[in-house]
């Protein structure tokens, strides 16, 4: 069985955000007075009265302009509509109905779904209000306002009316989360369309084209995952406090935050910079595990040795994250792609490897026999015993005399051997400390 699929439409700026974020419970999609906020379909989770659904937002339908933008932005939005197995129209309560609003009537009629209207920006209710929007020919109008949440609980009793009772009570997705991530323009959207076989995301060279978080279904090895497209992330001195692209920033290290695993693209015909290594600095602070996808690998001019030269490059600029895994392709041509979800998955495993007690103390043994640790105020570390703790990330716990005399560069060293002994390659690993004594009897 598979989730209801709601869909939230409309002209350009009648609210449709505000909706969407009333209705998920949580400040998801964009709210912004500028047209043309919301640029691509948004999927969330949301409930009602014990019932789940997949609420879509999408982009406002304008269908006089002829840029790139609008016209991919009406693409996307007639592709939810196919999707969707209810609509929500959505118009300006304040404005009243526009030759606009009559256009995407005319678009709605064509796809035979059920269609509810939705009447926002009503602040106090009056009957009376409801009467002009009969004309749509839609039926009976819902009058709301997203912004105060009034009406919309009459709304949401009569969008799960409109369910079929075999797509009712479906349980939330167990879907692992891969958040995309890197710099604009370095082809993360391309990446996520290769992958899913169809254009799910808008792709243009105009930089900013991707401004929300965006999850994305996608399924691989009878696995369940969720891609998630994020905005590419400039440098903080380039973004103003209050424009949209610094919620789309702090949307994407929030998707960050909530990913079980990150990739991030960085576009190997350029130099990596210094945004791509703070991105990469993010990601190692959040203990997330990840793969760095080195794209745009046809436009380099290779021989026998290039990948050495750019792997040895990976590890002198990521010095911090040396543990990253790298995966060279092209999402333009598809070549090399399908290495994508093969490292994903190996970081996946390594991320939740689980060592026995045995074999972790033989090799911290080892290593601490080849290289004791110098002594330290004339005492000397000892390590007595150690033990993992947990996983995601791999975290192991070290019994010693006296945390204070562990070094920074003595606690590199054995997290070295750890990686040498075992395969944590795209994971991070942390080693906690705990002084025997305070756990003896």
């Amino acid at each position: 069985m598979k989730e209801p699929l709601v869909a939230i439409v409309g002209r350009p700026n009648v609210g449709k955000s505000t909706l969407f974020n009333r209705i998920v419970g949580k400040r998801i999609s964009i709210v912004n007075d500028e047209p043309g906020v919301t640029r691509d379909r948004i999927f969330s989770h949301a409930e009602w009265l014990d019932n789940s659904f997949t609420l879509i937002d999408t982009g406002g339908l304008d269908f006089e302009k002829n840029d790139e933008i609008t016209i991919n932005i009406v693409s996307q939005a007639k592709l939810a509509i196919e999707m969707a197995d209810v609509i929500l129209f959505v118009v300006d309560g304040k404005a009243g109905i526009t030759a606009e609003d009559r256009n995407v009537v005319s678009v709605l009629r064509k796809s035979k779904k059920q269609i509810i209207l939705v009447v926002n920006k009503i602040d106090n209710y009056d009957e009376n209000l409801s009467y002009e929007y009969y004309e749509l020919g839609l039926g009976e109008p819902f009058l709301i306002s997203s912004i105060h949440g009034s009406g919309v609980g009459d709304l949401l009793d009569k969008v799960v009316s409109c369910f079929p009772k075999e797509m009712l009570m479906v349980k939330k997705d167990d879907a692992i989360k891969i958040a995309i991530v890197g710099k604009p323009n370095a082809g993360k959207s391309s990446l996520i369309n290769r992958l899913v076989g169809e254009n799910r995301v808008i792709v243009s060279n105009i930089a900013g084209t991707t401004r929300d978080a965006i999850d994305i279904p996608f399924k691989y090895n009878g696995k369940k995952y969720m891609l998630i497209d994020t905005a590419g992330m400039r440098r903080k001195k380039k973004i103003e406090d209050e424009t949209v692209e610094r919620y789309s920033i702090i949307r994407s290290l929030d998707a960050i935050r909530n990913a079980d695993i990150v990739v991030l693209v960085i576009d190997s015909s350029t130099e990596i910079s210094d945004q791509d290594l703070k991105i990469a600095g993010f990601i190692d602070e959040q203990n997330k595990p990840s793969v760095i996808v080195l794209n745009k690998w046809d436009l380099i001019d290779k021989d026998t040795n290039t990948m050495n030269k750019f792997e040895k490059t990976l590890k002198n600029e990521l010095s911090f994250m040396s543990y990253f895994k790298s995966v060279y392709l092209s999402a333009l041509t598809g070549k090399r792609t399908e290495k994508l979800m093969q490292a994903v998955e190996e970081v996946l495993e390594n991320n939740n490897r689980q060592i026995s007690a045995g074999s972790l103390n033989d090799v911290l043994q080892d290593a601490y026999t080849v290289n004791a640790p110098a002594f330290k105020n004339n005492k000397r570390l000892k390590i007595f015993y150690a033990t993992q703790s947990g996983t995601n990330p791999p975290t192991f716990v070290l019994f010693v005399n006296d945390i204070n005399l562990m070094t920074d560069n003595y606690l590199r060293y054995l997290e070295n051997n750890l990686r040498k002994a075992f395969d944590f390659t795209g994971t991070p690993i942390r080693i906690k400390l705990k002084c025997k004594k305070d756990y003896d009897l």
